[in-house]
């Protein structure tokens, strides 16, 4: 790579983080969809994302699948077993991933195995290099968390944070320290694919303690299942993530995941239309 091919990446890279940092400053609640990387061919799964996108989404999180997801429920856990049987993951992952964030900010969920398999350095890389402004391990060790944060540190990927609801306000500190592009507060305290009520008050207590803590963004999900309760969440974070809806259709017809994803949109900003997402 010459000097002035780094100089340009560096500065794509900058504003691929800067776009995400700019949508989640914006004063309404932006909306991420989640879907899993290699779910159906390429060509297709490209068609997907376009119309994901054109439906309303503001953001992408992109699954890097796992063959022990444990913090995801059946559907998603399904989904990435399909994924998987269809080989070279990682290699089609970031096909995925490149096309997503050429869409809309893109950040890239894993599980701490595949970045460890990898290797945090290579696969940062890897990940940067194909437009992702972020990457956030679900299950990041506390013993590894030092050497994945200066691994994405070097290649400009921020490193949003899970944060679990028990944490006491020493150990919430320790993990927002150590995080960038936002904070994770889960809306149910169950694996994703939850489609019960959700205690609201008590995510409104936690937010405000991650707001204490950190000047992050405070993006929300699991057990966001209906657009009436990603309004009631909307208002206490940045943006609300939805996933297992989404991959639901994704599983059994796709062609009904971009309405899904336009009721989640206009529940969150009714007075904007899919065209002026685009």
């Amino acid at each position: 790579m010459t000097c002035r091919d780094s100089a340009l990446r560096e500065r794509h890279l900058l504003a691929t983080t800067d776009s995400l940092q700019a949508l989640l400053a914006q004063p309404r609640c932006a909306l991420g969809v989640f879907v899993p990387a290699g779910l159906h061919p390429a060509r297709a799964e490209r068609h997907q994302l376009d119309q994901i996108a054109r439906a309303g989404a503001d953001l992408f999180e992109i699954g890097l699948a796992h063959h022990d997801a444990g913090l995801d429920g059946p559907i998603i856990q399904a989904a990435y077993r399909r994924a998987l049987s269809r080989g070279h993951l990682l290699t089609r992952a970031l096909r995925g991933i490149e096309h997503a964030a050429g869409l809309r900010p893109t950040v890239v969920m894993t599980y701490w195995d595949p970045v460890s398999r990898h290797g945090p350095e290579r696969l940062a890389r890897l990940l940067a290099d194909a437009g992702a402004a972020g990457a956030m391990v679900v299950d990041l060790p506390d013993n590894q968390a030092e050497r994945w944060q200066a691994a994405a540190k070097a290649t400009n990927l921020s490193t949003p944070r899970l944060v679990p609801r028990h944490l006491t306000d020493t150990g919430l500190a320790t993990v927002a320290a150590g995080a960038s592009g936002w904070l994770y507060a889960p809306a149910s305290t169950a694996p994703t694919g939850y489609r019960g009520p959700l205690d609201v008050p008590a995510l409104a207590d936690f937010t405000t303690r991650l707001r204490a803590a950190s000047p992050l963004p405070v993006v929300s999900g699991v057990g966001i299942s209906t657009p009436a309760l990603a309004e009631r969440v909307a208002p206490l974070v940045d943006a609300v993530v939805i996933g297992t809806p989404v991959v639901r259709a994704l599983m059994t017809a796709p062609e009904q995941a971009p309405a899904i994803t336009t009721a989640f949109a206009q529940t969150l900003n009714p007075h904007a239309t899919t065209e002026t997402r685009a």
